[in-house]
């Protein structure tokens, strides 16, 4: 429900700040009063286009402000969604800035939103009726909404969408996986090829240096022979080898080491080293005898280090890095295989679903048959009240195609069109076709009414349409309408009927003032039953109304007051 409305300079109006409340609000004035232009701050505020034309003159920037009370828990919960966070509050509190530069600003509880979803939150929160674009109820994808809920169909809605949502996934997975195939194929054969080039090939870490130090052995095995024989000869096996030297010096090492403890500790020191000394010259000859020429294992091991070099240089990694490449390898084939494994399965889910659609399809369409008359029924009944007798409504259900090809509709199987016939002789034509924006606004005040216990949108704006045309008569019964309809809904209506106004729980009226050389509008609630008669009985006659003409006024808004069928 719109509770506050705040506006600054836009056009006409300076400052207007108004209070609404539930049920049926009627602003009433004269022509050119300024109340359209209220209904077009509004309008700003649900994310329409604006004009830096717009803005008062003398000022820089024009400001709407509303505060929405949050009446049910599906618009907070939809209010969440489209600003992608919780809701705290059981009100929003929407602003519309446009300054003369032409830039736009909108702000949801002091957070700034884009303009498109201040529009989204409008379209929840409002139902604009006088500019035809705005009509919610001429968009068909709305009227099917509408009749699900006319018919209690939400269940089996519920039901087709669950399983057209699983019928969209799987032909997404499905044609993803079939985009692919053949560049998954060919990736699959690469993988198994390179796996099994590298289980042939079963690289190991290290092994690329291992076998680089292991051939520059092989490759110098007969100078490696001759350096440790040599070493052996030199230290145990020549004549005058260290071994000897070392012999030959402990006898006078321990003689002179009588007269000196450190000579003798010499002695012992030369007496250890000659075991190691011959130890070591054990080791060098046995090393000698190791390092032979062996052509058939260098062989083995240059074409080896080729064989690595070669991957190496094919695969762009480093011989350790195979390794590891490697051991992925398998993984990788596993997971190509699967999605080809995959694809097969998908197909025969997506059969199986396909078959749970137009099941689900076919039994909300048959739901769908049977209200769609019931409702276009009822809806006519209220015409005939509202002054149009001779004219006909009818709900045409047209199938949608539901083939494997063809793209899932949204909401079922269906295309719903109400089609009027306003006048004997004249063709059917869709509601949004209409050309008559009386006849339209009827209409859709008609569908209101019948359609006000399941209509999600919890305030109805009203343009000067719905009364035009309209006698003192006819306008009792759109007074009583609006009443009736305001029993659910916030209707706001701007009317120039005190036929109308009387059946309003509220009324304000709006004027133009003139202060110095600038003009201005005001609007003031009318909150005594003296005000109402008063404003009632200028709308009858202007300023020529008599005692007779406010006698009028107060039976007028007595008569309102009275239950139907009293």
């Amino acid at each position: 429900m719109l509770r506050e409305l705040a506006v600054q300079n836009l056009a006409l109006i300076e400052d207007v700040r108004v209070d609404l409340f539930p049920g049926f609000c009627a602003w009433t004035g004269e022509t050119g009063a300024g109340k359209s232009l209220l209904l077009g701050a509004i309008g700003l505020l649900l994310g329409e286009r604006g004009s830096a034309d717009l803005i008062r003159a003398g000022q820089d920037e024009l400001r709407v402000t509303g505060r929405f009370d949050l009446t049910r828990p599906e618009q907070k919960a939809a209010a969440a969604d489209l600003l992608s966070g919780p809701v705290e509050e059981d009100d929003l509190v929407l602003t519309r800035r446009l300054a003369r530069s032409g830039r736009s600003s909108a702000l949801v509880n002091e957070i700034p939103v884009s303009v498109a979803t201040l529009r989204k939150l409008g379209e929840m929160l409002v139902d604009v009726h006088g500019q035809r674009e705005s009509y919610s109820l001429l968009q068909p994808a709305y009227q099917l909404d509408l009749l699900d809920a006319f018919g209690k169909l939400t269940d089996l809605r519920q039901a087709y969408v669950t399983v057209a949502d699983r019928v969209r996934g799987l032909r997404h997975r499905h044609k993803e996986l079939t985009d692919h195939r053949q560049a998954r194929q060919r990736e699959l054969a690469l993988v198994r090829f390179e796996r099994e080039e590298l289980d042939a090939a079963r690289p190991e870490a290290g092994e690329f240096d291992r076998l680089q130090r292991e051939r520059e052995t092989l490759l110098n095995a007969q100078e490696l022979a001759a350096f440790n024989a040599g070493i052996a000869a030199r230290l145990a096996d020549d004549e005058g080898c260290v071994a000897e030297v070392i012999a030959k010096l402990i006898k006078p090492a321990h003689q002179w080491g009588r007269l000196d403890t450190r000579i003798e500790e010499v002695a012992k020191r030369l007496e250890a080293l000659r075991p190691e000394v011959t130890a070591l010259a054990e080791t060098c000859r046995d090393l000698s005898e190791s390092f032979e020429a062996d052509p058939q294992r260098l062989d083995a091991v240059e074409r080896r280090v080729q064989l690595l070099k070669k991957l190496e240089a094919k695969y762009g990694r480093r011989t350790d890095d195979l390794v590891a490449y490697h051991a992925s390898l398998g993984d990788k084939e596993r997971e190509l295989q699967k999605q080809e494994d995959d694809l097969s399965g998908i197909a025969g889910q997506l059969a199986l679903a396909f078959a749970e659609l137009k099941e689900a399809a076919a039994g909300l369409s048959k739901g769908r048959a049977k209200v769609a008359k019931k409702l276009a029924a009822e809806a006519q009944k209220h015409l005939a009240d509202l002054g149009m007798p001779k004219a006909k409504l009818d709900a045409v259900l047209e199938p949608l195609p539901l083939t494997p090809d063809a793209d899932v509709p949204a909401a079922g199987a269906d295309h719903v069109e109400l089609m009027l016939t306003a006048n004997p002789g004249e063709p059917p034509r869709p509601l949004r076709k209409v050309a008559s924006g009386g006849e339209l606004s009827r209409t859709m005040l008609a569908l209101k009414t019948v359609l006000a216990a399941h209509d999600p949108v919890r305030t109805l704006v009203v343009f000067d349409e719905i009364d035009a045309n309209v006698g003192g008569r006819l306008g009792d019964a759109l007074g009583q309408k609006l009443a009736r309809l305001g029993e659910s809904h916030q209707v706001l209506c701007v009317t120039h009927l005190p036929q109308v106004a009387s059946h309003a729980a509220r009324q304000w009226t709006i004027r133009k003032a003139t202060a110095g050389k600038r003009t201005s509008t005001t609007i003031t609630p009318l909150e005594s039953d003296a005000a109402r008669v008063e404003e009632l009985a200028l709308m009858l006659r202007g300023d020529a109304r008599t005692d007779t003409t406010l006698k009028e006024a107060a039976e007028m808004l007595k008569a309102s007051r009275k239950p139907a069928g009293k």
